[in-house]
């Protein structure tokens, strides 16, 4: 393979030695192999793809009113916060409603939604001390409405048995039954 300096022989040129040096470091810096020259067009070529699809990618967004896309996102966000807002009511209604449940079922109350009738519902949701005023609340409608919750007194005639062997069945009874079958005695 014939060097640059013999390539300019053959056509006449030649260079001076002092600009030699030049040549060399400017044909060392700029010279490229065939290998980095196709790599540089691979590069050149992806680089064009990528460019023409992000190009028709934009060209679906022509016509679009950004001024209108802003405004349905601020409903979309105004509705969010009115869900969320919703959400948190409902969710406070859910655990006053079961905190008011466990009191009166606390209380011996026979019927919830009876209770609940005589109660101020808005009066104990407005409350900062929901828990000691719901409880006075009750303790209020127990001492006007008492049929409302069940008694607390034991009860003055109880049922005992009614004769026999004391109705138990117990190992007298199975002695009993044991024998009768010709068994021996259990122990």
């Amino acid at each position: 393979m014939k060097n640059i300096y013999e390539i300019l022989k053959e056509f006449g040129l030649e260079l001076p030695a002092e600009k030699k040096a030049d040549f060399e470091k400017a044909w060392k810096e700029n010279y490229r192999t065939k290998a980095e020259y196709d790599n540089a067009v691979t590069k050149r070529d992806e680089y064009k793809s990528s460019l023409d699809t992000v190009n028709e990618r934009l060209k679906e967004f022509d016509g679009v009113d950004v001024k209108d896309l802003q405004s349905q996102i601020t409903k979309l966000q105004g509705d969010l916060q009115a869900k969320d807002a919703e959400y948190a009511q409902k969710e406070a209604e859910r655990q006053f409603t079961g905190e008011l449940s466990a009191a009166i079922k606390k209380a011996g109350g026979r019927n919830e939604k009876a209770v609940m009738a005589m109660l101020d519902m808005e009066t104990l949701k407005a409350s900062k001390n929901q828990s000691a005023d719901i409880e006075a609340a009750i303790g209020a409608v127990k001492e006007s409405d008492a049929y409302l919750f069940g008694s607390d007194e034991p009860f003055k005639n109880p049922v005992g048995s009614t004769g026999g062997n004391g109705g138990s069945g117990g190992a007298d009874g199975v002695s009993a039954l044991r024998a009768a079958m010709g068994l021996p005695e259990n122990k």
